[in-house]
């Protein structure tokens, strides 16, 4: 069976993971999480990506960013293999793959679903019981977009900057959106547009989609067709 085409468009955003091999750690000491957010950093500059939010678990690596080009994400993910895989394999003394073999992508409404996005990538932490509350984590972009904490790696998005008149008003703003639970129902759809390669957004967004790219956005589980209006 062929694989699913990743679905990406100039300028519109772009939710990604990326997980270790076998689901197995790809962070083994905080160099290890510093030097990934190095070459990160580097990879971004060198790639025309703009980083919004991000969160590097133990195994595993949420993105949330805007590519200039169509080919940018892909660059990036091949620029930051081979410096972070090398580093980790010179010194743990071992060789092979780390990473999965395709990082999942998911083109993001922004309108309606970047700051969804946004929760759900910076909560993984508290999700996974590592942390109480975002601030607590260190590896992830909370601190920066909600505290002010200095983040060379980020980029504010416009809707961003439009949630008030200066920083301190932005991140008064963007706390409250953390103020309440990200529901079941939007869990799983940004996790299952994820995990397809799909995008997450209203039907008119996904039905313009379609017709930019000539790929279908609806999600079909096997053995279960969906019908569809002509």
């Amino acid at each position: 069976m062929s694989r699913p085409p990743r679905i990406q468009l100039d300028g519109v955003p772009l939710h990604l993971v990326q997980r270790g091999h076998n689901r197995a750690d790809c962070f083994f000491d905080d160099d290890d999480y510093e030097f990934y957010l190095h070459c990160l950093g580097r990879a971004l500059d060198e790639h025309a990506c703009s980083l919004h939010a991000y969160v590097l678990m133990t195994n595993h690596v949420h993105l949330l960013l805007t590519p200039e080009h169509r080919d940018s994400v892909a660059r990036l993910f091949m620029s930051m293999g081979r410096r972070y895989v090398r580093y980790i394999n010179e010194k743990y003394d071992r060789s092979g793959t780390l990473w999965e073999g395709r990082y999942r992508s998911s083109l993001v409404q922004a309108e309606a679903y970047l700051f969804h996005c946004h929760r759900y990538i910076e909560l993984n932490p508290v999700r996974a019981r590592m942390v109480k509350a975002p601030d607590l984590y260190r590896w992830s972009s909370f601190r920066a977009n909600a505290l002010g904490e200095r983040n060379p790696l980020l980029t504010q998005h416009e809707l961003y900057m439009g949630l008030g008149k200066d920083a301190a008003e932005r991140q008064s703003t963007y706390r409250a959106i953390f103020g309440s639970r990200l529901g079941d129902d939007l869990l799983h759809a940004i996790r299952n547009a994820l995990n397809h390669n799909k995008p997450v957004g209203n039907p008119e967004f996904l039905h313009k989609v379609e017709k930019m790219t000539e790929v279908r956005c609806d999600i079909l589980l096997p053995g279960r067709p969906c019908a569809r209006d002509n």
